[in-house]
């Protein structure tokens, strides 16, 4: 093997400590590749269109050696990827593993143990993000439209440097209709609005959901949010290094029908670990990937009309969240030992 090219956006990302390699954001694919050839070589691989501006700004400083190629020749090939991988075999000298070939899973499972850097960078973008969607909620009244509310989420993470890779929003009854809510135009009344977002910045994503109600909370979502907080502290405490996705899902489909709500973990997905993307791996009951550590995970159990959802480092001895709003009602739920803090629902004027 002739060397290994990272060409996808999250392994480029990876690769380069954070850095951006998209410019049509609906492709996997970004305009640069990094070459890591077998003798510990490095290069870039882009068009003459991009190759300035990554020398000079993105890339600069990091050591990588230019191969540049017409960008008249990369559009003349069915694809910028074969192109690319082209060149790349031909710099190497011999054939090289892609991480959008065959290969492509076993590389992206180099990306799950988190460095020290990482771990900072995630640390800033969970806290930013976590501030963000605290100061959007706090402008909510009712009679906005669920569009008006998303914008104002993707601005306030824009304001920070993040990109908002998904956004939910559901006002009233969508709550509870689907777990996947895409915002609309229906208006927030005087009941809940629930917020969703998985925020990008220096390649890392960050998960977290916020529920705000109108008035004075229910009862039922109470009991209902309190059961999901319940389900997250039961995965946290069970993710530790090497345990199976599906040793996971188990965990949480016990928990649902101890706390009085089985069959909850089959309405939705309950989520899983997440790195430079929005989630590497999500757990079922097939899922033989494991845990490592240290890893960041984002559980988001749900209870129809309700879910609880933040981002985590687990390490070795100790789960830290990272996405908390500063001020926002908590759920203290125990975990091994100790109590950890899960966001609630908040009515307005309470946080």
């Amino acid at each position: 093997m002739g060397g290994v090219l990272l060409g996808t956006r999250p392994g480029f990302a990876w690769i380069t400590g954070g850095r951006e390699s998209g410019i049509d954001l609906s492709r996997e694919s970004g305009v640069a590749a990094v070459l890591v050839a077998a003798d510990g070589r490095r290069f870039l691989l882009a068009n003459n269109i991009e190759m300035r501006r990554f020398l000079e700004e993105d890339l600069a400083g990091q050591g990588y050696a230019p191969v540049e190629l017409p960008w008249t020749e990369e559009q003349a090939d069915p694809g910028w990827t074969p192109a690319i991988a082209a060149l790349a075999r031909e710099v190497a000298g011999s054939a090289v593993v892609t991480d959008s070939g065959d290969f492509g899973k076993e590389l992206a499972r180099l990306r799950y143990r988190l460095t020290g850097a990482e771990i900072e960078r995630f640390r800033d973008l969970g806290r930013d993000a976590g501030v963000a969607l605290g100061e959007v909620c706090r402008g909510l009244e009712p009679g906005l439209t669920e569009r008006e509310i998303g914008r104002r989420a993707v601005e306030a993470l824009a304001q920070r440097g993040a990109e908002t890779v998904v956004l939910l929003v559901a006002a009233g009854d969508r709550i509870a209709r689907y777990r996947h809510p895409p915002p609309t135009d229906h208006r927030w009344k005087r009941d809940g609005v629930m917020i969703v977002v998985c925020a990008r910045r220096s390649g890392l994503v960050v998960a977290l959901t916020r529920i705000l109600w109108a008035g004075p909370v229910p009862g039922e979502i109470q009991r209902r949010t309190r059961a999901a907080a319940e389900v997250n502290a039961r995965l946290l405490a069970a993710t530790r290094p090497g345990v199976l996705g599906r040793e996971l899902f188990a965990v949480a489909a016990r928990a649902y029908e101890e706390l009085g709500f089985p069959g909850e973990e089959r309405l939705h997905h309950q989520g899983g670990p997440c790195g430079y993307l929005s989630r590497d791996w999500i757990a079922h009951p097939g899922c033989e990937e494991a845990v490592e550590a240290p890893q960041a995970f984002a559980w988001n159990p749900s209870v129809t009309g309700t879910k609880v959802e933040e981002t985590w480092i687990v390490s070795e001895r100790s789960i830290e969240g990272i996405t908390a709003t500063p001020g926002w009602p908590s759920l203290e739920v125990g975990v091994e030992g100790r109590s950890v803090s899960f966001p609630g629902v908040a009515s307005m004027g309470s946080f």
